[in-house]
């Protein structure tokens, strides 16, 4: 028989599935990079011209672009470091799962949804709009957002 899941284990399969995330967006913007070089390679190797110079621009500024984009996604693996999952508070901060009345969110990095057993969870970067709303409150506490009233009803 398989032991109940725990305050923790919610935490931890929530923050697994967000450096999933990170990981599934790191490999694909490394394929990018690596189809940009590849393609820098043969561009080198055709003839000589302003097409020829043309598509070699386009492919530095591809480049350019995905380098930026790594870099966003080195931010993002930092940033979830420092999510402390152990902790516990009766205040919402980095790390807290929060249930209201609305919906659940993760207060980690901007991942979308996540899925645990039969809950749909928001991960969620502190410096969101909702995510501003939510910090610093407490169960009981009400915020509005979008038009929409929520009301925190558990902090883990």
């Amino acid at each position: 028989m398989t032991r109940p899941m725990t305050d923790l284990d919610l935490k931890r399969e929530l923050f697994m599935q967000c450096d999933a995330f990170i990981e599934n967006r790191l490999v694909s913007i490394q394929k990018v990079i690596a189809e940009i070089r590849e393609s820098l390679t043969a561009e080198s190797k055709s003839s000589a011209g302003d097409k020829h110079e043309t598509g070699r621009a386009m492919l530095q500024l591809e480049r350019e672009k995905a380098g930026k984009q790594l870099a966003e996604i080195e931010k993002l693996k930092q940033y979830l470091g420092k999510v402390d999952i152990s902790k516990t508070s009766k205040i919402i901060g980095l790390g807290s799962v929060v249930y209201t009345d609305q919906a659940n969110y993760f207060i980690s990095i901007s991942a979308g949804e996540l899925y645990l057993k039969d809950q749909k969870f928001f991960a969620i970067a502190p410096n969101t709009p909702i995510g501003l709303l939510l910090i610093r409150k407490k169960v009981n506490e009400h915020f509005s957002f979008r038009n929409q009233d929520f009301e925190i009803l558990k902090i883990i």
